[in-house]
């Protein structure tokens, strides 16, 4: 004879595995548009910058890899055309190239830690191939520009493109969709706010990290290069 507690269980058991697997209808509000997104659209339209961006004195360091050059170079143009369209000075934006993307943290680091610049941005492109190279080198470019900006207080934009097929990286490479338009505008916002942030003031407490020692005469008279 079976006892009524079990048949309780069972019943239950089965009522929640038949609600786990029951399709649920989505609803939407009435006259709500549905919130399918082209992801190509993402990019442009879904990261608003305004109009009040003034990079003029934003000092940007850029590191880009030589690997994928027709997918970076036009990345690379893309962050130039929206560091141009801020206000961002030629002679205030320092450029270096690197091999691949597995150097990018590496030579990001140089520049954070120069302390000549007030952002840096990375710019390279993965294509998914058939072993497990793309997994590694994205896990540990990812991980490494986070722990960069992290400990050094100097911003990092992460510009590389993590893609599946050529024809990806192309579309998020060109005309109004070259997604480096929006992390040239990204540096130059983070970079403003670091700034902003860590500047010295009236009851103003600020990182050790970012003090400065007073120049001695001998230094004052040097002319410091931009860059690393």
């Amino acid at each position: 004879m079976v006892r009524l507690p079990t048949i309780v269980a069972v019943a239950c058991l089965l009522q929640g595995i038949a609600a786990f697997v029951t399709p649920r209808p989505v609803l939407l509000s009435p006259g709500r548009p549905s919130m399918r997104v082209n992801p190509l659209m993402m990019s442009k339209d879904l990261v608003g910058f305004g109009d009040d961006l003034d990079g003029s004195t934003c000092r940007i360091g850029i590191v880009k890899t030589r690997w994928n050059p027709e997918v970076v170079d036009s990345l690379y143009e893309g962050v130039r055309a929206a560091l141009n369209e801020t206000g961002v000075k030629d002679e205030n934006i320092y450029d270096t190239t690197v091999p691949g993307s597995f150097e990018l943290p590496l030579a990001a680091r140089f520049l954070a830690l120069s302390r000549q610049c007030d952002v840096v941005i990375t710019i390279g492109c993965l294509i998914k191939g058939e072993t497990m190279h793309f997994e590694y080198i994205a896990e540990a470019v990812t991980k490494g520009l986070m722990d960069i900006q992290l400990q050094t207080t100097i911003p990092v934009i992460f510009g590389l493109l993590t893609v599946l097929t050529e024809e990806q990286a192309v579309a998020r490479s060109k005309g109004g969709n070259n997604h480096g338009i929006s992390w040239g505008k990204t540096a130059v916002e983070m970079a403003l706010l670091r700034n902003a942030a860590l500047a010295k003031g009236p009851n103003r407490a600020t990182l050790s990290l970012t003090e400065k020692l007073e120049d001695t005469p001998e230094e004052k008279k040097q002319s410091k290069q931009f860059g690393f």
